[in-house]
């Protein structure tokens, strides 16, 4: 899965301890959505179905 910069600089705002998981449920989302490539907008919306602000 790609990431573009932007996306990967907020998911390193994530704490380390949870950082993986985190990305394997967006890139999870990411692959059910059809999108090979996380930006700031899809990474935004996945958090926001993890009911994260």
């Amino acid at each position: 899965m790609n990431w573009k910069p932007e996306a990967e600089a907020k998911l390193k705002e994530i704490p380390f301890f949870v950082r993986p998981a985190a990305r394997k449920r967006i890139e999870a989302l990411a692959s059910e959505a059809g999108v090979d490539l996380i930006d700031e907008a899809f990474f935004d919306d996945a958090k926001a179905k993890f009911g994260q602000k």
